[in-house]
């Protein structure tokens, strides 16, 4: 919640006039918790879980021969059935484990120091703090990822993910519960090491899954 009553004190506040973008922030945040704020989280999730993958289904079904050519295993392809069935399991776990988490995790974005207030970042804030995320999630992630291929690690949680050898964009976040958790701990890292705004936050979060959408696209 901002701690401006009205745009005249924001603009005291600043020393200048608000933009036009912090116009709309002011507008839209200046009522709203933090919490809530935070808790946009949850609907970014759902709507880049159903949503990205679609164009990439779409691809995959009307087979077009400059597709198909790239397609790591042309040989294997999923039935309909099986890819809604992906989306149930998916939705399943998020609204299970996903949405949950989010909800009670707040406390750890105000100790990192996530703000919502006035100044929004610049461009090249945001640009250069998504980068940061971005290294430190693939480096952390890759270890992580190389400790679940052992054999304890993939016979007791990894090998939910690899259920569907043929990956499709749809199985991206299609896992056991606790690779869920333990693969949220790279995606949060960065923005513990370099914190910035809550609108820098939702980008990184949902770029993170389409990023990883993409990867399992096959």
């Amino acid at each position: 919640m901002l701690p401006y009553a009205s745009i005249p004190e924001a603009v005291a506040a600043l020393g200048r006039n608000l933009t036009f973008a912090e116009t709309l922030w002011f507008n839209y945040s200046a009522a709203k918790s933090d919490y809530f704020l935070y808790c946009h989280n949850i609907l970014f999730l759902f709507l880049v879980f159903s949503l990205v993958p679609l164009p990439l289904v779409f691809l995959e079904f009307k087979r077009f021969s400059f597709v198909s050519s790239h397609k790591i295993q042309p040989k294997v392809r999923l039935s309909l059935a099986e890819t809604f069935k992906c989306y149930k399991d998916v939705m399943r776990m998020f609204f299970l484990v996903v949405g949950p988490l989010q909800l009670i995790s707040y406390p750890s974005i105000q100790m990192i120091g996530i703000r919502t207030g006035l100044p929004l970042p610049s461009w090249r804030e945001i640009l250069s703090q998504l980068l940061v995320y971005f290294l430190v999630e693939d480096y952390t992630n890759y270890w992580i990822h190389r400790f679940l291929h052992n054999d304890w690690g993939y016979e007791k949680i990894h090998r939910v993910h690899h259920e569907y050898h043929a990956p499709i964009g749809f199985a991206a976040p299609y896992a056991h519960w606790a690779e869920i958790l333990i693969l949220g701990i790279p995606s949060f890292l960065g923005p513990a090491m370099v914190p910035g705004h809550i609108i820098t936050f939702w980008l990184w979060i949902a770029l993170r899954q389409i990023e990883a959408i993409d990867t399992h696209s096959g």
